[in-house]
């Protein structure tokens, strides 16, 4: 049985020998002006820093420039897709094709991962963008688990899955929190309306927080809960999906490392020693929502349940 990529999203170069110690095979890393939602800023320097990290340790560095790009952007592409290949980044995550079209002029070896965040909801689609050149294809979080072993018995491309953490409701190239506060006659900077600042919208209704944060890429609202699927590994192993992602946005780097020695010890044990695993894994869970922020509980996502925000 082949053991699934365990890829997480880091805050920083500083976290990447301990999440490797934790169990970590590879990981998503970028600026914000060319991937969407990132855990944390990578410079240039900081890419080519992590790259000989994880190199060292057998890991994976993939660098996501799946935002999206207008004309004046566009120029931009080829120098640092040149600069990655020169560093040997492992992957490039895109989700227009401007970037593919450009990685075959000026890098045609970087392999690429294609992800649109939402509209990679059915195979022929993988494998469409397979037949342009991604090897893998990132699918969409609104799919359910029958939906998801479907696509990876017919795709021709590997196949990842978030397994953890939130996932994007809405995002507008706007600066609305930057309009709204300018309508309201207060100035706020964007670096104040970024991140760290943690901002919700309030639905009273159903009593939930949405986390909305403002960057270079416009306006995005997040999911008031977290995915975790740690206690339902087993259907996805068997099926043979390569690569399950811990999503660390809006999370702290503790809180990054130990899921992702959770998840690490899950996917193991679900392997090499099933009968544990199947003990163990409600445990798992507990520990998880022990670190869960108050307003942020666990839940499955799209999985097993239609999802209504």
């Amino acid at each position: 049985m082949k053991k699934p990529e365990l890829l997480v999203t880091p805050k920083s170069v500083e976290d990447i020998p301990t999440l490797i110690e934790a169990g970590a095979d590879a990981f998503i890393i970028g600026e914000q002006r060319f991937g969407l939602r990132l855990a944390g800023e990578f410079t240039k320097e900081d890419i080519k820093q992590a790259i000989e990290i994880a190199h060292k340790h057998g890991k994976k560095i993939y660098v996501a420039m799946n935002a999206i790009f207008h004309n004046e952007m566009v120029p931009m592409l080829g120098d640092y897709l040149n600069y990655l290949s020169d560093v040997k980044v492992d992957a490039v995550v895109f989700g227009d094709p401007a970037v593919l079209m450009v990685a075959r002029e000026v890098a045609p070896q970087l392999k690429l991962h294609w992800n649109t965040e939402t509209t990679a909801t059915n195979w022929y689609t993988c494998n469409y963008w397979g037949r342009k050149g991604a090897k893998r294809a990132v699918l969409a979080r609104e799919l359910s688990m029958d939906a998801i072993i479907e696509m990876k018995e017919n795709a021709d491309v590997e196949i990842e899955v978030q397994v953890h953490g939130m996932t994007c409701m809405f995002q507008s190239k706007r600066t609305l929190l930057g309009n709204y506060f300018e309508y309201q006659g207060k100035a706020l900077k964007i670096e104040n309306r970024s991140q760290n600042e943690n901002m919700f919208l309030f639905d009273p209704e159903r009593n939930n927080k949405y986390p909305i944060f403002e960057d270079v890429n416009g306006t995005h609202i997040m999911s008031p809960n977290d995915m975790c699927i740690i206690d339902e590994l087993g259907e996805m192993i068997d099926a043979g999906i390569d690569s399950f992602k811990i999503d660390g946005i809006l999370q702290t780097s503790d809180y990054i490392l130990e899921v992702t020695k959770k998840y690490r010890k899950a996917i193991d044990l679900c392997i090499e020693n099933n009968a544990e695993y199947e003990e163990i894994k409600e445990n798992l869970i507990e520990e998880i929502e022990a670190l869960q922020a108050k307003n942020r509980p666990l839940d499955t996502g799209f999985f097993f349940k239609e999802t209504v925000y």
